[in-house]
Parts: structure tokens; sequence; C-alpha cells
């Protein structure tokens, strides 16, 4: 496989527009409850601080028992369910990693989020709980990028690596003056550098990994698969798929289609997010200052926290970053990229 049309899924409120036809994707490359089904399994071995000391990876067969959603696990996590002592474990080592990643420069930086969906003539938006089913489930795909990009270095073999530059964040007796939450991490965010991809091993800053490279999602990233390609040749003991001039072209390659696919993404949630406004009419929001856009004509970015949306808002009044207040929408225009919001001020009696 040298190309691909699609370098990821493309996540639409409209529906998804999978890296592979959905034929493929929802059947043979996917794990089928009850059906028996080929992957790759990443083992490690912790040290009690949660650094990896031992690794392996195996081409292995699996059958799926049965599949549990983010709220199962957070109900069974929060219920102390014994019949399932693996999830426990899971969530204990998934902290554990949580902790030691952070004692190496790790860089948390938590916005609320939603996810936007069209379902026929309805717009519906909700946000997503930063829940500790999916801290589990992050922090286990970070070990396995991890653990992915290990095995790819000491073999040295050319695979798609993710890495950071170190960011230039603001003095921390700066930061402790913002209001903790969304106004410090908005800060906080603005500073980080783009992630980068390259067949080089290099330190991915706010993950504080030494190497990294992605390899959860080969049906739906097309840099995960070729990892694949090149990880499973390897273990077969086979010649590489790819040298490494022939993954260097293809990771320039996919860094700006990815990028596309991504604006594209943006761009789609950010028309739905409007449209959905534009049909609340008269709803009051409560909005928080995040950040000023241009202080000097009083445009500022405000936060929609019910809804995990970020908008552009021109005030007529003083306000400070970290102020709260409610606002409602008297125009929005989705097709023209255009929203304007009004505070909305109860009178004093």
């Amino acid at each position: 496989v040298q190309t691909c049309a699609l370098p990821i899924s493309v996540y639409l409120p409209t529906g998804m527009v999978p890296m592979f036809p959905m034929e493929l994707a929802a059947g043979p490359m996917s794990l089928l409850q009850g059906k028996v089904c080929c992957a790759l399994s990443f083992g490690t071995i912790l040290d009690e601080t949660g650094a990896v000391t031992e690794y392996d990876i195996h081409p292995t067969l699996i059958k799926p028992t049965y599949r549990l959603t983010y709220e199962d696990v957070d109900e069974m996590l929060e219920m102390g369910v014994q019949g399932e002592p693996e999830i426990h474990a899971l969530n204990e080592w998934a902290k554990t990693r949580e902790k030691w990643r952070q004692s190496q420069g790790a860089i948390a930086i938590y916005m609320p989020e939603s996810i936007i969906k069209v379902e026929g003539d309805e717009v519906f938006i909700k946000l997503v709980d930063n829940s500790r089913s999916r801290l589990l489930v992050a922090e286990m795909m970070i070990l396995a990028g991890e653990v992915g990009a290990k095995y790819g270095q000491a073999h040295n073999l050319p695979i798609p690596y993710r890495s950071q530059p170190q960011p230039e964040l603001p003095p921390e007796e700066e930061l402790m003056l913002l209001p903790a939450g969304p106004v410090r991490s908005s800060a906080m965010r603005r500073c980080m550098p783009r992630s980068e991809m390259g067949t080089i091993p290099a330190r991915h800053a706010s993950l504080a990994l030494d190497t990294y490279a992605q390899v959860t999602s080969p049906i739906r990233r097309y840099s995960d698969l070729l990892a694949h390609f090149q990880i499973k040749a390897h273990l077969r003991g086979d010649e590489l798929p790819f040298s490494r001039e022939d993954m260097q072209e293809m990771v320039m390659t996919l860094g700006p289609s990815a990028k596309e696919a991504s604006t594209v993404e943006r761009f789609t949630n950010r028309y739905w997010a409007l449209e959905y406004l534009r049909r609340q009419n008269g709803e009051v929001w409560q909005a928080l200052m995040i950040r000023w856009l241009r202080e000097d004509s009083n445009l500022g970015l405000i936060l929609l926290e019910e809804l995990g949306l970020e908008l552009a808002m021109r005030f007529n009044r003083s306000v400070a970053v970290g102020d709260r207040f409610d606002v409602r929408v008297v125009y929005a225009d989705p097709r023209k990229d255009e929203i304007q919001f009004q505070e909305v001020i109860e009178a004093v009696v």
C-alpha cells in the first residue's frame, strides 16, 4: 500500500468518512464481539513508578467477549464491581502512568470538548465528560505508542514517529494569577507548538516521552497503519516494506493531507455549532471570558461552558479575563461564518 486517498478517518457531525470502506473497517479489520480477530498486542511491565522496564509486541488472535462503553466502565469503577478485576488494574496503572509522566514534565491541558451530531433535521451538542474511563483509555494508548516507538528505535525501523518541541510557557507566577481551569489552560495552549512527524525518534514534550509513535488506530490513521506494516514485517523476520527514503516521502505527503482533513473537521463542526445556536432563539447561555483576541477593540474569546464551544464576542463594557456572564445569540449565519452575542443583564429591582 503506497498511497491512501484519505490519510485519516474524518468525523463530521453528519457522519464519518472512513479511511477504508466500511465493509472492511467495520468488518474484518475491526474487533468484533464473539469473533476471532487479528490484532497486534502490546505487552509491558512497569515499575512501581509507572516507567516501562520490559515490553514485547506480538501478532495475536483475540476473541472479544463483549463491548463496553465509557459509561459502562465509569459505572463499574464507581461501584467497585469485582467481576472485572482487569478494569480496576488498568485504572490503577493508568493513574500511576499519569503521575509518572507528570514527574517527567508532561503538560496537561484540559479544555471542555463537545460532540456535535446531525440526525435528520435535528442538531445536537453533547459535552464530553473528562471521565476516569476516558483518561484510562488515553493513558493506555499513550503507553502503547511509547512501546511501539521504543521497539522501532531499538531495531532502527523507519516508522512515523511523532514529536513535539518544548514549549515556552508563561512563568509559573504569571499562570497562577489566572483563574484555574479553562482560562489558565487556554493561556498554556497558545504556547504549545504543533507536533511533528518524521522517521527519526525525538522527544514529545507535552507527553514527556523520549520517543513516541501512534500505533493504536491502523484502520483510521494511515500513519498508524504504516507503523504496523514495518513492525509486523520485522517481527516475522521479513524485509521491511518501506525503506527510510520511502517512509520519509510518505510522511512528508501525510502531513499536509492530514492537516487538510483536520481543517475540514474543524470548519464543519463550527458550521453546525453556529447552526445549533441559530436555532436556539432566545436561549441564554453562561459564558466565560477566557482570553483577549484584540483587547484594543474589545474583542474577546468566550467559552459557552454548557456546550464546550469557544467563540468570539465583542464587548460594549469593560470586562476581565475570567469574568462570567450570561449571553444570548442575536445573529448567526453559519454560511457566512458569523455570530453575534448580546450580554443578558438582569434588571435590579
